[in-house]
């Protein structure tokens, strides 16, 4: 598969613009200053996430594929042999990463498509987790097919997770819309399969349908692991440009004359209402929602994403 040009890149995801990706796994600071951590994406520490503790227990031989920031420095020093330190009730946070690749994610109006945006999350996100020590596995979704990534600990499986990806991807250029509510069923049956409880779950997507079967599915995740959702969405959704234009798709057409403020309004309204609507009815089942948008560079989005979430109570 031939890789894109620098413009293309804005349209469609390839493996080497997600691979350059990385070096942003390491330059957030996702812990805040207070004593307690309500981060999702830390790595072993302290947290209300499910399924953390840190009540040291005691200092045993290092196991291969221990973390080695436990490792006890003093002790291998005087034993010459690799200890690491081992805390009670520690248990791991595996990550389960579903991303949106359906027809509905193909539309960028400024600079990216919401699929490419979704795809950089999405290999953010693997790539910081697996660096914390922590399993990571995935979920694509595009219209003709789901693909499931089963959750490991290493940088093969994250590979193979982003190659997925950008199959997916490249094949919106001829895929068939598909019902949302019905693809988003069958992901909670896959991810019940998988995530059976402790996970966090990172849902990316526009969902660009908040029907009751949609708050559902998704609150069904919910039951016995963290679920965070983040939404991308563009401009042209949210506001009209102030222009006349014709919209449309396949089969209708539309004149719509953004310069009027009456038109325009309601538009942002419409948005705006639907978005919060749907934002309160998952804060009532613990669910935070937070947006990305097409528009600016998703460094400068992430650590905006992740100082609100730090304040946020899982």
């Amino acid at each position: 598969m031939a890789e894109p040009d620098s413009n293309d890149r804005n349209i469609f995801a390839s493996l080497a613009s997600l691979l350059e990706l990385e070096h942003l796994a390491t330059s957030f600071n996702y812990r805040p200053k207070r004593k307690r951590i309500n981060s999702t994406l830390t790595g072993k520490h302290t947290s209300r996430m499910r399924g953390r503790g840190l009540d040291f227990e005691e200092v045993r031989l290092y196991v291969k594929g221990d973390d080695i920031r436990n490792i006890d420095w003093k002790v291998t020093a005087r034993t010459q042999k690799t200890h690491t330190r081992v805390y009670t009730e520690e248990k791991e946070k595996p990550v389960l990463v579903i991303v949106d690749q359906s027809k509905a994610m193909f539309f960028g109006s400024v600079k990216r498509t919401k699929s490419v945006v979704a795809a950089e999350l999405a290999a953010i996100i693997a790539f910081k987790v697996v660096r914390e020590g922590d399993r990571m596995g995935g979920i694509v979704y595009a219209d003709n097919g789901i693909d499931v990534i089963k959750p490991k600990r290493n940088r093969k499986n994250i590979l193979h997770f982003l190659e997925k990806i950008v199959q997916r991807n490249r094949e919106l250029r001829s895929s068939t819309p598909a019902i949302f509510e019905n693809t988003l069923a069958e992901i909670v049956h896959r991810i019940n399969n998988i995530a059976t409880h402790d996970f966090l779950v990172v849902l990316i997507s526009d969902f660009h349908r908040y029907s009751p079967k949609v708050v559902k599915s998704i609150s069904q995740i919910a039951v016995h692991n963290d679920v965070m959702l983040i939404k991308v969405f563009d401009p042209l959704e949210q506001t009209l440009p102030p222009t006349k234009f014709i919209a449309g798709n396949r089969s209708h057409q539309i004149s719509v004359d953004g310069r009027s403020e009456a038109i325009s309004s309601k538009y942002t309204k419409g948005f705006d209402n639907d978005f919060l609507s749907f934002q309160e009815d998952m804060k009532k089942k613990g669910i935070p929602v937070f947006t990305v948008d097409t528009v600016k560079p998703i460094d400068e989005q992430l650590k905006e994403l992740f100082r609100i979430q730090q304040n946020v109570k899982l």
